[in-house]
């Protein structure tokens, strides 16, 4: 099973990132690995917005996105982590998906969508956020989904801390890292073939 993980966080060793570790820990503890794309060291171009890809389902640009363009398509699971900036997902995060508008093109106008492996597709996301406000997920939420539909990821689930600011608060979180472990044994679960 291939999966991979996306981690849309600037801050390197930040809340986001040690939620996905405690995440890849659950993975691997189910006996497989997981590969990460850190886009925020990353050479990913903002998308144009030029229609290159509406007839092709391919971008014209050659950029760190043909990786992820080609892990996109092998992947069983696919995690996307991100740390919420102005009820939003990090600038980073929202760069690589909109350059998956090839893949949407590709799915809603070309229809054909990436094809499933033996094992599915499934997606988890992780979000994690400063404030304690209700709704700061909300906008997120919908645009993972989108991302993910567009993908082909056709379920996924949701870890969202809230109220973890400074660098290595979520270390303090009662139960955030045992619940990112929880989420990565649960994406891989039964799958061990």
């Amino acid at each position: 099973m291939k999966i991979i993980a996306l981690l849309g966080s600037p801050r390197k060793g930040g809340n986001t990132e040690l939620l996905l570790n405690s995440t890849i820990k659950g993975v691997e503890d189910s006996g497989f690995s997981v590969k990460v794309f850190d886009l925020n060291s990353m050479n990913i171009l903002p998308c144009q917005d030029c229609g290159g890809c509406d007839n092709t389902g391919i971008c014209i640009y050659e950029d760190d996105m043909t990786k992820i363009y080609e892990a996109i398509r092998e992947a069983d699971r696919v995690i996307l982590a991100s740390p919420i900036f102005f009820f939003a997902l990090s600038a980073q995060t929202k760069m690589m998906i909109d350059r998956c508008q090839s893949f949407w093109c590709e799915k809603y106008l070309l229809k054909k969508p990436v094809q499933a492996g033996k094992y599915g597709r499934k997606g988890l996301l992780l979000m994690v956020a400063g404030m304690k406000i209700e709704k700061e997920f909300e906008s997120s939420e919908l645009t993972a989904k989108v991302f993910f539909r567009s993908i082909s990821v056709t379920e996924h689930a949701t870890l969202s801390i809230a109220g973890v600011d400074e660098k290595g608060a979520i270390l303090r979180h009662p139960t955030a890292q045992k619940d990112a472990y929880e989420a990565g044994k649960e994406l891989v679960k039964g799958d061990n073939s």
